[in-house]
């Protein structure tokens, strides 16, 4: 989205009418955290340059869009508009907040330097700063959904939030523990990265008054793409370099974090090319040299773990796709499954 997906024309009002309700999101998410301390004011506008491709609130408008009951109706009368409402705008923000937070705290865990091609808070700051500021990001997503007046609403980013600690606490615990499993790492994806981006399109239905099982079904979309989105962050932190990226990379080695395509690579090598692997990942808290990444690049493609991986979160979308197929046809539903296809292609 926003110039990044190339769409056929049926589909330009829908992609437009969803542009022009981010600048609505962004505006409602800078004067919701604006405060009357100037330190304050000035930290929420450093975060703002955080700002990606706001997955999130992009899927909380498609999923109001793909499921309001009378969606179809609209799209075929040119008012599909009516369907964003202040409070899916607000909606929307929330999300972002929720996932700004994370995004502040998760670089203080990495002692990252470098996001979106520009320094962190913590290193500008200092970690104490960052940790506040995430904490005030987060209560003010809180306060924001307040005022949409629903609280199951609320209920569900309440859940979320501590689904969202609760995969980093797991993450932590299996810090430095070369032994885990694939399960293991599927459950601290699952629910560090998947449940928001579900929850994100199961809302927008919800605040729609859409069908439970139409909720449900974007709720099974977006967990699908959340944790295939970050297998694929995954890979371009291992495989990546940071002018391409745009953050730090290598961080996960630094930190002792086995991800997908090392989870899989230990387990399917030789006991020998085990042990040298082994040898690498420990070298990689340390800081490795460019021989030996290369090196360790080489290992994993001898067996196929990079590829494995991929293949992972290829399936992974298809699932999705499945799943946004049992929709009503719309062009916000096709929109949908190209945003889909977006994430395996890593355009977003």
């Amino acid at each position: 989205m926003r110039g990044v997906l190339d769409v056929p024309e049926a589909l330009v009002p829908v992609q437009g009418l969803i542009a022009d309700s981010l600048l609505s999101v962004e505006k409602v998410f800078d004067e919701h955290l604006a405060a009357e301390l100037p330190p304050v004011d000035q930290l929420c506008a450093h975060v703002e340059r955080y700002r990606g491709k706001m997955l999130r609130p992009i899927l909380v408008l498609l999923g109001a869009l793909s499921a309001a009951p009378e969606s179809a109706g609209l799209f075929e009368a040119g008012r599909e508009g009516e369907i964003v409402s202040d409070e899916l705008i607000r909606l929307a923000a929330v999300c972002e907040m929720v996932h700004m937070a994370t995004l502040v705290h998760d670089d203080v865990l990495d002692d990252a330097e470098l996001r979106r091609r520009g320094a962190t808070l913590n290193h500008l700051k200092g970690n104490e700063a960052a940790v506040i500021l995430g904490d005030y990001l987060i209560a003010g997503a809180y306060h924001l959904c307040a005022t949409i007046g629903r609280s199951d609403l609320s209920e569900r980013i309440g859940r979320v939030s501590m689904d969202l600690c609760a995969g980093e606490l797991l993450q932590l615990h299996h810090r430095g523990d070369l032994s885990l499993d694939e399960p293991t790492y599927f459950e601290i994806v699952r629910r560090k990265t998947g449940t928001l981006i579900g929850v994100s399109c199961e809302l927008g239905a919800s605040l729609v008054n859409a069908p439970p099982e139409t909720a449900g079904a974007l709720y099974q979309t977006g967990m699908r793409l959340g944790v295939a989105f970050q297998i694929r962050d995954d890979l371009l932190d291992l495989t990546g370099d940071e002018q391409r990226v745009g953050k730090s990379v290598r961080k996960d080695l630094e930190k002792g974090k086995l991800t997908l395509p090392l989870v899989h690579h230990l387990g399917a090598c030789e006991p020998m090319a085990r042990g040298r692997a082994l040898e690498l990942i420990e070298r990689g808290a340390r800081g490795m040299s460019d021989a030996q990444e290369r090196e360790l690049l080489e290992r994993l493609g001898e067996t196929g773990s990079v590829e494995y991986a991929e293949s992972r979160a290829r399936a992974l979308v298809s699932e999705a796709q499945g799943q946004i197929a049992t929709l009503a046809p719309t062009p916000a539903r096709s929109l949908l499954d190209a945003l889909a296809q977006a994430v395996v292609d890593r355009a977003l």
